[in-house]
């Protein structure tokens, strides 16, 4: 890995220390709008129960607990800068029991079978370690006929070619691309 490479990862990928403190705080301004925007797609109702998985800052964590008004948000993210920044943010809903922030990992989500209506990424799968791996944890923790969606940037690196099929490998229908603006969103459906 070359030394961009290791700061943009210390910065965006696994945040840790400063860099990451600061990735942290960039985040949360460029991955606002976008994560707005897949809340919108994924139609969420007041009492859903909502996986957001890699929540960063936890800025859509925040939304996402003011859209599912009477609902349960929970994330999982593998940097425990991201934790603190996303707990200290979104400190009363994790108080009344409504927000759930943990650190982990995509491919080993610490959560029962069937339990969320609606899952979603945003920038965050094309630094998982093992993708299809992640996939199919998602698809487990989902119950069926839950939605997911995958929304990236443009900054996030990540190419539309080849999202439709992982989903559809790792069990999800329907999936297919909606594009707006600057970003772009996978959605696909668990049977």
């Amino acid at each position: 890995m070359s030394v961009a490479q290791n700061i943009l990862m210390h910065m965006f990928g696994r945040p840790q220390g400063m860099l990451g403190r600061l990735g942290g705080m960039i985040m949360a301004r460029t991955n606002a709008d976008c994560g707005v925007w897949v809340i919108e797609l994924l139609e969420i109702a007041p009492n859903d129960s909502l996986l957001e998985v890699g929540f960063g800052p936890g800025v859509t964590v925040q939304r996402l607990s003011e859209v599912a008004s009477t609902g349960y948000v929970a994330g999982i993210d593998p940097s425990e800068e991201m934790v603190g920044q996303a707990r200290v943010r979104n400190t009363t809903a994790i108080r009344s029991g409504r927000v759930d922030l943990r650190r982990g990992s995509a491919e080993s989500l610490p959560f029962d079978d069937h339990v969320f209506d609606k899952a979603l990424a945003i920038n965050s799968m094309q630094v998982w370690a093992d993708p299809a791996s992640g996939l199919r944890e998602i698809h487990r923790v989902i119950k069926p006929g839950a939605r997911i969606a995958l929304g990236f940037t443009i900054y996030s690196g990540q190419s539309k070619k080849g999202l439709t099929e992982i989903l559809a490998a790792t069990g999800f229908t329907k999936a297919h691309v909606v594009e707006k603006e600057k970003w772009f969103c996978v959605l696909a459906l668990k049977p």
